[in-house]
């Protein structure tokens, strides 16, 4: 099950990049680059960061393929997943679930705090798109009122509930991914935002 997850999850990142690099107008360059990074990018950070090198995405080929995959679908369809506003939406959001697991169970392999394990997945759900968005000229979602790493802390803390009642693994997971899912869907349905801060120069006397 994590296996899967970690497949959906890198392909659906790729795919979120890519069409937000063709709406961007990039050449096909640009957009396999675009889907690339924000498909390993916040793995690629996480791993640096934890000492594991070199990185997951340079010893297993899998996940250069599920890249190439994801590039090539968002091609050829994109004019089918054009005609979908919330296509992009949705494949961030499933990668959004996915990786947040991942990072969390990097940290856990290495018997990081659980918070520390949180931090790691929440980078690895949102780094990727954080280099995503800069390179496309774009604020990075996560720096924006929309809730978005906060969703990951959420997922976190359900995980470490659900792992110390000991529930089983495959469920653990698949619960895990479908609370960020399901808060990320609701909380744009129902346009849940955290407050934003501003700071005004007081006039000149």
């Amino acid at each position: 099950m994590f296996h899967l997850l970690d497949i959906l999850g890198t392909m659906a990142f790729a795919l979120s990049g890519a069409l937000t690099a063709m709406n961007k107008k990039m050449d096909p360059f640009g957009v396999f680059i675009i889907a690339f990074v924000t498909a390993v990018g916040g793995g690629t950070v996480r791993d640096v960061l934890i000492g594991w090198t070199p990185v997951g995405w340079m010893q297993n080929l899998d996940y250069v393929y599920m890249i190439t995959i994801g590039y090539f679908l968002a091609l050829v369809f994109r004019k089918s997943l054009d005609k979908l506003r919330t296509s992009l939406f949705l494949f961030d959001t499933v990668g959004l679930g996915v990786f947040t697991l991942i990072g969390l169970e990097k940290g856990i392999a290495i018997h990081l705090h659980p918070i520390i394990c949180i931090a790691l997945g929440t980078m690895t759900a949102c780094f990727g798109g954080v280099i995503r968005d800069i390179l496309c000229n774009d604020i990075p979602v996560i720096f924006r009122k929309e809730i978005y790493a906060t969703i990951c802390i959420i997922g976190g803390i359900v995980f470490f509930l659900l792992r110390k009642w000991n529930v089983q693994e495959d469920v653990l997971y698949l619960t895990t991914s479908v609370v960020i899912i399901v808060i990320r869907l609701m909380a744009v349905k129902f346009e849940w935002y955290l407050p934003t801060l501003e700071h005004r120069n007081p006039p000149n006397e």
